[in-house]
């Protein structure tokens, strides 16, 4: 598996947003394509390639300080799952910012999730709140500068 930033609007961004809309939201009832993207230029998009240059698994990074970002729809092909691309993806992300001074990684997991976050570090900061219609909760994992 390679891991690369995906550009904003390029052939693999429409790969990530298939695979987010497949993953994420159709399960929900929902559609990502009813969704405002337009913000997304500004953020990072990360993906697994695999040999055949097919994306296995996405992640969105949001910049919100100089020394943290904010983790968002990561995603793991469904055919792709249980074969620790979660853990693999989530951990090449980590080093990518760990050289531009990344110490704190935040984000918004469904509580079905919270137990593959925590194995990886993160902790639960908070109560649970609904979002896309399910209960979340805010985790954030610290790293050594």
């Amino acid at each position: 598996m390679i891991f690369r930033k995906i550009d904003f609007k390029s052939e693999d961004y429409e790969s990530e947003c298939a695979l987010r809309d497949e993953v994420l939201r159709r399960p929900l009832g929902l559609s990502l394509y009813d969704e405002d993207l337009s913000g997304e230029g500004a953020q990072l998009h990360f993906g697994l390639f695999d040999s055949n240059n097919t994306l296995s698994a996405c992640v969105i990074a949001v910049p919100v300080s100089a020394h943290e970002v904010k983790l968002r729809q990561m995603a793991v092909q469904s055919d792709c799952q249980l074969q620790g691309l979660g853990r693999r993806i989530l951990n090449d992300l980590e080093k990518f910012f760990e050289k531009q001074a990344v110490v704190v990684f935040s984000l918004h997991a469904r509580l079905s999730a919270l137990g593959f976050y925590e194995k990886s570090g993160y902790v639960v900061t908070g109560g649970e709140f609904i979002e896309v219609g399910i209960p979340h909760a805010k985790m954030i994992k610290r790293i050594a500068a």
